[in-house]
C-alpha cells in the first residue's frame, strides 16, 4: 500500500473535522443569541409569538446540522421505516420513547423528526440551567427541567416527593400551548454490555425500562396527545462515539417508528398511589420492551444481510 493513501485518509478526516467544528460553532453563534435575547424579552412580557419564533430558530439550527450531515457524510445511508398506523404531523402532540446507546441518538432523533414531528424536547436536570447558553436555551425552549431529589433526601423530607411531581406536572402542562414531541429514554442511561450484565437484563438488546417517568407523563398529558411513538435506532457494525459519527465511522443507520396503542386503563390509574395499577403498568411496559427487543434484533439482522 502506498504511504500516500493513509496520509490522504488522514487529511480527509482532518478536513472533515474542521468543517464540522466550524459549521457547528457558527451555527450555534448565529442561532444562540437570538434565542437567549427573545427569552429575556419573554421575562418582561409573555408572548406566543416569541415562543413560535424561538421554535423556528431551534428548528433552523437543527436544519443546518442536518444539511451538514448530508454534506460531509454523503455515504451515510438511512433506512427509516414508519408504522402505517402512525400518522405524524408538525402540528401534532406526541410522547416518544427510544432506546439509548450513544450521544449520536439525539442527532438521529433530530434528523428523523425535523420534517415529521414538532421540536423534540426531553426531561433535563435543573442543574443544567447553570451551563452557559445550553441550560438557558433548554429553559427558554420549554424543555421540562426537573429538580430531582434522591431517595435519601425524600426519606428525610417526604414533602420533596410531591414537590418533584408538581414540578413535572407544571413543566409538562407548559407544553400544551403548542405542538410538541416529548422524548423519554426509558432505560435511563446509555446501553453498554457492562450495564446489561450488571442488571441481568432479560432483554438481548436493551436495558430494563424505568416506567415512572412515562407513567407521570401519560397521567399529565395522556388525554392530550395524538400518539405514543416508539423509536428504535440501530447502527451498523457497532455503536459510534459522537466524534466517530461525524468523521464517517457509520455507514448505515436503521430507524423504526411505530405507534403504541394506549389502553384506556393506563390513563385512568395513579402510578404513585395505586400498587395494583403500578404492577399492571410495569407489565405493560415490559411487553412493549419485549416487542421492541425483538424488533431491534430483526433490524440488526437486516443490516447484517445487507452488508453480506
Amino acid at each position: 500500500m502506498s504511504t500516500d493513501q493513509p496520509r490522504a485518509s488522514l487529511l480527509k478526516k482532518v478536513k472533515k473535522a474542521l468543517t464540522v467544528t466550524s459549521v457547528m460553532a457558527t451555527n450555534t453563534v448565529v442561532h444562540g443569541p437570538p434565542v437567549l435575547g427573545l427569552g429575556l424579552t419573554k421575562l418582561l412580557k409573555k408572548s406566543a409569538k416569541i415562543d413560535e419564533t424561538n421554535i423556528k430558530l431551534a428548528n433552523s439550527w437543527i436544519n443546518v446540522n442536518n444539511h451538514l450531515i448530508e454534506k460531509v457524510l454523503p455515504e451515510l445511508k438511512w433506512d427509516i421505516q414508519i408504522d402505517p398506523n402512525l400518522t405524524l404531523s408538525l402540528e401534532g402532540r406526541y410522547l416518544m420513547i427510544c432506546n439509548h446507546q450513544s450521544w449520536v441518538d439525539t442527532t438521529v432523533n433530530q434528523y428523523v423528526g425535523l420534517k415529521r414531528m414538532p421540536l423534540t424536547r426531553f426531561f433535563t436536570k435543573w442543574e443544567l440551567i447553570f451551563i452557559p447558553f445550553v441550560g438557558q436555551a433548554f429553559k427558554i425552549l420549554g424543555f421540562p427541567m426537573m429538580k430531582r431529589h434522591s431517595k435519601a433526601q425524600i426519606a428525610k423530607n417526604p414533602a420533596l416527593k410531591n414537590r418533584d411531581i408538581q414540578e413535572a406536572r407544571k413543566a409538562c402542562e407548559q407544553l400544551l400551548s403548542q405542538p410538541f414531541t416529548l422524548l423519554n429514554y426509558l432505560e435511563g442511561t446509555r446501553f453498554s454490555s457492562e450495564k446489561h450484565a450488571a442488571q441481568k437484563s432479560p432483554y438481548t438488546h436493551l436495558l430494563k425500562p424505568k416506567a415512572g417517568g412515562l407513567a407521570l407523563a401519560l397521567k399529565i398529558l395522556g388525554q392530550e396527545i395524538d400518539a405514543l411513538v416508539d423509536m428504535s435506532i440501530v447502527y451498523d457494525e457497532h455503536v459510534p462515539e459522537y466524534s466517530e459519527f461525524w468523521l464517517g465511522g457509520v455507514k448505515q443507520i436503521a430507524v423504526n417508528l411505530r405507534k403504541i396503542d394506549i389502553p384506556a386503563w393506563v390513563l385512568e390509574g395513579d402510578y404513585e398511589t395505586d400498587r395494583e395499577y403500578r404492577v399492571r403498568f410495569h407489565k405493560w411496559i415490559q411487553q412493549i420492551w419485549t416487542e421492541k427487543d425483538q424488533l431491534i434484533g430483526q433490524m440488526k439482522q437486516q443490516l447484517r444481510e445487507q452488508h453480506n
